[in-house]
């Protein structure tokens, strides 16, 4: 496993667009919730690193990871939003109720992504256990929080790169 050797979360800061003048929303799972606010603090912390203001972001907290897209989706109608980042925790259990979840998320954020032409940021961590969880929560491994906001920002400024083009590829 490639996280076993490194920390994710290294990136070149100079490669990362100003972010002075977007707007983010961050929506984040109750659900495990010393996991999830440790990807919070960090994902804000890098959006102010990176220029965004404070006043610019946007946090709402939703229930579990299931209700993630729903949440991100009302935020992103009720406010001027350059990218939603969707944060979350959800650890293997003795099901496969994981994969559902998981799959059901990712799909639906996509899903929203391609529909309204704004990125929906996949910042769901998908353990097998608990360890793994707090290793990728600010922990050996990095926090995915750091790698959802840098993620949230090159997209945002693409978005505002390229704008709303009148072409359309496919659709």
């Amino acid at each position: 496993m490639a996280s076993a050797l490194k920390n994710l979360s290294s990136y070149d800061e100079n490669s990362i667009p100003d972010a002075t003048d977007l707007h983010f929303g961050i929506v984040v799972s109750d659900w495990n919730s010393e996991i999830t606010h440790a990807l919070y603090e960090a994902c804000f912390d890098t959006l102010v690193k990176h220029g965004a203001k404070a006043e610019n972001i946007t946090t709402e907290q939703v229930p579990g990871a299931f209700e993630l897209p729903a949440g991100a989706k009302i935020i992103a109608q009720a406010e001027k939003m350059d990218a939603v980042i969707c944060l979350g925790c959800v650890i293997k259990g003795e099901t496969n109720h994981n994969e559902y979840i998981n799959n059901a998320v990712a799909i639906a954020l996509a899903n929203l992504s391609i529909a309204s032409s704004k990125p929906f940021i996949f910042g769901v961590l998908t353990p097998n256990d608990e360890q793994q969880a707090k290793d990728r929560s600010g922990g050996k491994h990095g926090n995915k929080g750091v790698e959802a906001a840098t993620t949230a920002i090159r997209m945002a400024a693409m978005k505002k790169k390229y704008g709303n083009s009148k072409s359309k590829i496919g659709f």
